[in-house]
């Protein structure tokens, strides 16, 4: 097994200081090259199988969150299979959400003018649970200020009230190990952590389907896809396929790379790196007398008041983000020591 820093060494070769994951991952030139070829194969009029990299990305994602492929659907979007999930409640269902929670994991709840939405701050989700709540929503990693939700907390006071569970990984899966058995609907971007281009979802749902009507459903949800374009679908897939959407195929096409290098790595590896790189930021900070969001465990780090100082990082070739007046810095695998220490000396004046 080659070691982290010899396989980030050859994938990724930043020309600033990127420490904006949180936004957007760095694609590893692996990928770039299967979406090239992608991309020339299909001017030159023979195209790849692009279907079976779906399917390869499929099987990968399945892996690195523990549960078999038929329970992952593919897609391109956190808010549509939140919109999927939200469509299957019954009218005056309780839905209860986190304060700020990102806009794609609780506004089709919001939608839906018949649903009860109860928001709470983060950490009394796990204790606000009560007898008719129907669903908790959460994301596992918070966008904003980085703050990690109690998922175990949060999935046991959902078992005792028998509410179901709906975990958005998209700022966790890739540094986060993620168990999807563990909560009932699980769903992730791609494009942040997973280092993958953008176009690329996934939807985990239970082995019994999880009470989802494929209200979506085009030819590509059918058990015989290519037997399935024309007129209504027969016959639906007998798996979670039957909520794919058509897929962004050039996309898939380098994602099933990119999760390959993540399964390659390891997500613990991962996590043990990028955690010590925002440790070290957090230290770095308090030697300047500046306390950051408290998110102990998190690879997102978020500072109260220097979201301003955004532009200015920028200019000084290091990318993150201003979110809600909060700078916001995300550290992942290609990221190193030296990277922390170069936005503190910026950042120290």
């Amino acid at each position: 097994m080659e070691t982290l820093e010899t396989l980030v060494r050859a994938e990724f070769a930043p020309k600033t200081v990127y420490l904006n994951t949180a936004s957007t991952g760095l694609l590893p030139a692996r990928t770039v090259d299967a979406m090239s070829r992608a991309v020339q194969a299909m001017a030159e009029g023979q195209p790849t199988d692009m279907f079976a990299d779906v399917e390869a990305a499929r099987a990968s994602f399945a892996r690195l969150v523990g549960v078999p492929a038929r329970r992952v659907a593919a897609g391109a979007s956190v808010a549509v299979y939140t919109g999927l999930i939200a469509a299957s409640l019954p009218e005056g269902a309780e839905v209860l959400t986190a304060e700020a929670d990102f806009s794609s994991a609780v506004n089709p709840f919001h939608v839906r003018k018949d649903l009860k939405v109860r928001t709470v701050p983060l950490e009394s989700v796990a204790e606000s649970v009560r007898p008719g709540t129907a669903l908790v929503a959460v994301s596992a990693a918070q966008s904003a200020d980085g703050r990690v939700a109690d998922l175990p907390a949060i999935r046991e006071a959902a078992r005792a009230h028998g509410a179901r569970t709906y975990i958005d990984v998209s700022q966790a899966a890739g540094w986060l190990p993620v168990d999807a058995d563990q909560y009932d609907y699980i769903a992730s971007v791609a494009f942040k952590w997973l280092v993958s281009p953008r176009g690329v979802a996934f939807l985990v749902v239970p082995e019994d389907l999880g009470g989802l009507s494929p209200l979506f459903a085009g030819w590509v949800a059918g058990e015989h896809p290519w037997d399935s374009c024309y007129g209504p679908v027969e016959e639906l897939a007998h798996s979670a396929r039957r909520f794919d959407e058509s897929p962004s195929l050039f996309s898939y096409a380098g994602a099933r790379h990119s999760l390959a290098l993540i399964e390659e790595i390891g997500v613990e590896a991962v996590q043990a790196h990028d955690l010590a790189l925002a440790d070290r930021f957090r230290a770095g900070l308090g030697s300047l007398g500046v306390a950051p969001v408290p998110a102990p465990g998190s690879a997102i780090v978020s500072v109260p008041g220097l979201g301003h100082r955004q532009q200015e990082l920028s200019s000084a070739g290091i990318e993150v983000s201003d979110r809600a007046g909060n700078l916001r810095a995300a550290f992942h695998l290609y990221n190193t020591p030296a990277d922390v220490d170069r936005l503190l000396d910026v950042l120290s004046g």
